[in-house]
């Protein structure tokens, strides 16, 4: 379970967005992000993420790089998303920077 504070810090509420929203990730929350330490296995994530399709790729990247920005995003990637994605990706970034 998502603990609720966190789901009101900037840095967390885009990237928990993302997973929440994002069936491929939505998988993966419990496993490669812990909630007792307040981390998430980025490492872990990109390398079972190597086989994954370029728009699910972009989606962690995203997420990853909402959650702390030594994580880079290529903002182009976007071209890869359909529409649902491209809303949730936007939703996120606007979670994370919208004061």
């Amino acid at each position: 379970m998502i603990p609720q504070h966190l789901l009101a810090d900037r840095y967390w509420r885009g990237a928990l967005y993302i997973f929440t929203e994002c069936e491929k990730l939505q998988r993966y929350v419990g496993t490669y992000i812990d909630f007792e330490e307040y981390t998430i296995d980025s490492v872990g994530l990109k390398r079972i993420s190597k086989p994954w399709s370029e728009s699910e790729k972009f989606m962690l990247n995203l997420a990853l790089h909402l959650f702390n920005e030594k994580n880079n995003v290529n903002l182009s990637g976007m071209d890869y998303l359909d529409s649902n994605n491209k809303a949730i990706a936007l939703k996120a970034i606007q979670l994370r920077f919208a004061g």
